[in-house]
């Protein structure tokens, strides 16, 4: 067993935290909410006052934070240098490789090992322990940390993504499809249910076509129930798209469609503010159409 330090008590890693302790992790833990003390403590775990005591004693340092900005926060020196020699950071956040490239050099100059894990799924997926995760990083580090992440993740979706930065990379262009697919299919929802198409079939039509989608298969009957997914916050993701079209400035590839999705979601950000929705991009389009897409 390792002794594990876990970084974020949310919706993402609360489950996570849960899952360490059933398989017998003894488990320190540090949120920015001191609020959530008590499920902690309830969960099994140890809570910790401060970023510095949890990594202190850790053998495993894992960060569960929505974004860059969270990690930079918490992953200071005075944390680094209280992490043991041969210690292992994994950070499963929402992270960007620019940022995180920074953190891992004052690691590694410490003798701390890190992994990138960023995440596939939600909560749900979390309290199964069935994540998807995509890992950047030394293979036989990944090796050797395999069993503690399949506590964590179904072990055929940890996918090994190659060198430091690309499971971040990955993790970011499945995002950005995944928004994509989204907001065109609900384009051409509202289009086709203008026209008079039922939206029954639609969806029936469009699942069974050569147009269909994991969004479309796995995610559109929840929004025709007026479900937008309050469990990520649009500002976020307005930041990780925005990451998206960086990256493909700074390395000359074309971006037209990734930067008409980033600016579909800034124009969404500016209309609800910062609140929790995957969707609300398509509620604006609703919006813009005067139609509601529900069965």
């Amino acid at each position: 067993m390792l002794r594990i330090g876990l970084i974020g008590f949310g919706r993402m890693g609360a489950p996570i935290c849960a899952n360490l302790v059933k398989a017998g992790h003894p488990v320190a833990v540090f949120d920015a909410d001191p609020d959530r003390e008590s499920a902690v403590i309830e969960c099994g775990a140890t809570w910790r006052p401060s970023p510095f005591e949890v990594a202190a004693n850790a053998e495993a340092f894992i960060t569960v934070l929505p974004g860059s900005a969270e990690v930079d926060a918490v992953m200071s020196d005075a944390v680094l240098d209280a992490l043991e020699p041969g210690a292992t950071w994994i950070d499963m956040s929402s992270n960007t490789p620019t940022a995180a490239a920074v953190i891992r050099e004052h690691a590694h100059a410490r003798g701390v090992d890190v992994l990138e894990a960023p995440m596939g799924g939600g909560p749900d997926d979390a309290d199964a322990g069935t994540l998807r995760l995509f890992v950047g990083g030394d293979s036989e580090l990944l090796a050797r940390h395999r069993p503690l992440l399949e506590v964590i993740a179904d072990p055929n979706k940890i996918v090994h993504t190659g060198g430091p930065g690309t499971g971040y990379t990955l993790k970011l262009l499945v995002n950005l499809l995944w928004f994509g697919q989204a907001v065109a299919t609900a384009e051409a929802l509202l289009l086709g249910h203008r026209a008079g198409i039922a939206l029954d079939v639609l969806h029936d039509t469009l699942a069974g076509s050569a147009a269909s989608s994991e969004f479309i298969r796995r995610d559109l009957p929840g929004l025709l129930a007026g479900d937008y997914l309050a469990s990520f916050g649009l500002d976020h993701i307005h930041d990780q798209l925005a990451i998206v079209t960086s990256l493909a400035r700074d390395l000359h590839t074309p971006h037209d469609v990734a930067d008409a999705v980033r600016r579909i979601h800034q124009l969404a950000l500016e209309r609800f503010g910062p609140v929790d929705g995957e969707l609300l991009a398509v509620a604006l389009l609703e919006e813009q159409a005067g139609l509601r897409l529900r069965r």
